[in-house]
């Protein structure tokens, strides 16, 4: 009954679709030249042979998929990957394996779902979200194409919002033949919700590649950073820098030369940001504008796309945000990977199992206000060695998880067999 009530309304809603797309084009959340993706409009012909179809949703899902997509064009397949996003789009036009291709996901509207599909014809699906469009799965489903749900989580949230809709939750993940599932709480979590076949393979953020860095970059940001001492809060959300700030404020008389670097989430707050810090009486330099990092430079903004990395290279000391002003928290693997002593807020439930993990394993630090954080970048600024120890438990925990990569491989090996034999699956 549910399905056929989200059936009829994004039914009824696709006439308003177009407007609401060309509104979202002209803000910058849409590719313009790209938007007839969005209604399943393919802007590429279908290369020849078996093709797989990866959908993945944010930036850090598609860096995650990148060693499987590498690992099946190797097999000889031909591989669609999909995402929603402008951001993840540009970051697949950098880093895609040639010959994979990259288009816009389509809109869960069944027609343009039938267009996509109807175009594309895929022989595998290799799902790697964790939003799953019902009507999308249904007609997947309905054709008889394997699917599989690949480093697979669910947040508590997540859950308990399924399990009162348990019929329409079986009925979705009835669409996969195959749920590889990131840790055995989620592995729990997707047999109650009555998946097919669920196995674990560990998280497949554990085991990417560590965020690239500009080398180049990386010395000159260095050299301008000197030897100041420094944190980061990274991936913050809005309502986070103002904690920030606080923090700065606060450990600026006894850190002489203090220099707080600030990355948001989505580098469009950056402006706003710059503007409540600077009202502060904060004195704030944006790396997107050229800004140079002067003696008197409190914030730095780092408002670039793909640089990350470049940060934590540069940064041993790391708050993960949206755990604070804002609940859920960001991934702080990559922090991790890279040797970071690894600062979490009270809320991290979207990485609830890793954050967990971290902190178990003296990898991580829980903070949980902003005093605490205060405390927390203070002692770990003053303390070499704490740094020292939190970044070598950090780095080994992640070694631990390298297999992720090697282990859904392994799982999928059927579905990615020569042709007659995969067929068999459907």
């Amino acid at each position: 009954m549910l399905y056929g009530a989200y059936r009829l309304l994004t039914g009824i809603a696709g006439f308003a679709l177009p407007p609401w797309l060309d509104i979202r084009a002209k803000y910058g959340k849409e590719d313009r030249l790209r938007l007839g993706e969005r209604s399943g409009q393919a802007s590429l012909p279908r290369p020849q042979g078996r093709l797989a179809w990866f959908h993945a949703a944010s930036v850090g899902e598609c860096l995650s998929i990148l060693p499987l997509v590498e690992a099946v064009v190797a097999r000889d397949w031909q591989v669609l990957v999909t995402t929603g996003t402008v951001t993840s789009a540009r970051l697949m036009a950098e880093r895609l394996p040639h010959p994979a291709i990259h288009q816009y996901a389509p809109l869960d509207h069944l027609p343009w779902v039938r267009r996509f599909l109807d175009h594309w014809r895929p022989d595998l699906v290799l799902w790697t979200e964790s939003e799953l469009w019902p009507n999308t799965l249904a007609e997947i489903a309905a054709r008889k194409i394997p699917a599989v749900l690949i480093n697979a989580r669910l947040s508590d949230r997540a859950f308990k919002g399924w399990r009162r809709c348990s019929g329409f939750a079986r009925e979705i993940l009835g669409a996969f033949a195959h749920v590889i599932a990131q840790s055995d709480g989620d592995k729990a979590r997707f047999v109650a919700l009555g998946a097919r076949r669920v196995d674990g393979a560990g998280n497949l953020k554990l085991a990417a590649p560590p965020l690239p860095a500009d080398q180049a970059e990386l010395d000159k940001l260095k050299t301008l950073f000197g030897k100041r001492p420094r944190w980061l809060a990274a991936s913050i959300h809005p309502g986070e820098e103002i904690i920030a700030a606080g923090v700065h404020q606060a450990l600026k008389p006894n850190h002489p030369g203090l220099l707080t670097v600030l990355v948001p989430r989505h580098p469009q707050k950056a402006v706003e940001m710059a503007r409540v810090l600077a009202a502060m009486g904060l004195k704030v330099s944006r790396r997107s504008m050229g800004e140079n990092i002067g003696a008197a430079t409190d914030i730095y903004i780092g408002d670039t796309m793909g640089e990350l990395g470049l940060f934590y290279r540069c940064c041993e000391v790391v708050f993960m945000g949206k755990s604070l002003a804002v609940g859920g928290g960001q991934n702080p693997a990559e922090a991790a990977q890279l040797g970071c002593a690894v600062l979490l807020g009270p809320d991290m439930s979207n990485f609830r199992d890793l954050s967990a993990d971290l902190l178990r394993q003296r990898a991580a630090v829980e903070v949980l206000s902003a005093a605490a954080l205060a405390a927390a970048v203070d002692w770990l600024l003053q303390d070499p060695r704490a740094r020292a120890r939190f970044a070598e438990n950090a780095r080994a925990f992640m070694a631990a998880h390298a297999d992720a990569i090697a282990e859904t491989l392994a799982y999928l090996a059927p579905y990615l067999a020569p042709y007659l034999e995969s067929a068999e699956i459907r």
